[in-house]
């Protein structure tokens, strides 16, 4: 039942009380007092849960017509809609937030340069966006590997701004950078596995178009100079 029906039904159990408890001769008076608080205790309650659900919606970026329709149009409901459009505000808070974090530290950027990290990431993101469907294929990267590797990137950048470092704190340091290094390798694997059908697919238009010019006798094979 909608909020609204919920809200007429309090409203119309608080009158009918009030009214009986004015015309009652005896007996009603207990009754309306304890009608009363769970009616207001509802009313509190499904005002307060309407509240959250209301913040909750505002936080996410308008869904422009033409990206509603096409999540329609991959046969999704709105529950489906909702879910996906939360998940994905909140990957792409992680990525943003990765990035700065990121880019806070010299020996986080030379993993960043080494695996493309943030590049493969938001690259993840937009495959996603443009292909709701197929988020399940990306959940070790939504739920694991990304918000992992942005709290152990914050810890790290927490635990090297020190101004005093001991040799515990040195061999931490050194620990968190190889596992990051690690944790940014596998976001780079994730990507990779998502568009491996679309490679899957270069390779055999590729192969087509060879064979296409070898009948017309237009292909030569590259030379390694």
């Amino acid at each position: 039942m909608k909020k609204s029906k919920w809200v007429l039904w309090i409203a119309l159990i608080l009158g009918v009380s009030f009214f009986i408890n004015i015309f009652a001769e005896n007996g009603l008076f207990d009754y309306f007092p304890l009608l009363f608080f769970i009616a207001g205790g509802l009313l509190i309650y499904y005002g307060l849960r309407g509240r959250s659900q209301g913040t909750n919606k505002s936080d996410l970026p308008t869904l422009s017509k033409k990206r509603e329709q096409s999540y329609v149009n991959a046969g999704m409901s709105d529950s489906e809609i909702d879910m996906f459009r939360q998940t994905m505000n909140q990957a792409k808070k992680q990525i943003e937030h990765l990035q700065a974090t990121i880019n806070k530290s010299g020996k986080l950027r030379a993993i960043d340069l080494r695996h493309d990290t943030i590049k493969a990431s938001k690259a993840l993101f937009k495959e996603i966006v443009d292909s709701p469907k197929r988020m399940p294929e990306a959940n070790h990267f939504l739920y694991t590997h990304l918000p992992n590797l942005v709290d152990l990137t914050d810890k790290f950048i927490d635990i090297n701004e020190h101004q005093i470092k001991s040799r515990d704190t040195y061999e931490k340091i050194e620990e968190s950078i190889q596992i990051i290094d690690q944790m940014a390798a596998l976001i780079t694997i994730d990507y990779q596995k998502f568009v491996s059908d679309d490679l899957d697919d270069l390779d055999v238009e590729i192969s087509i178009a060879k064979q296409s010019l070898k009948q017309n006798g237009n292909y030569k094979e590259h030379e390694a100079r």
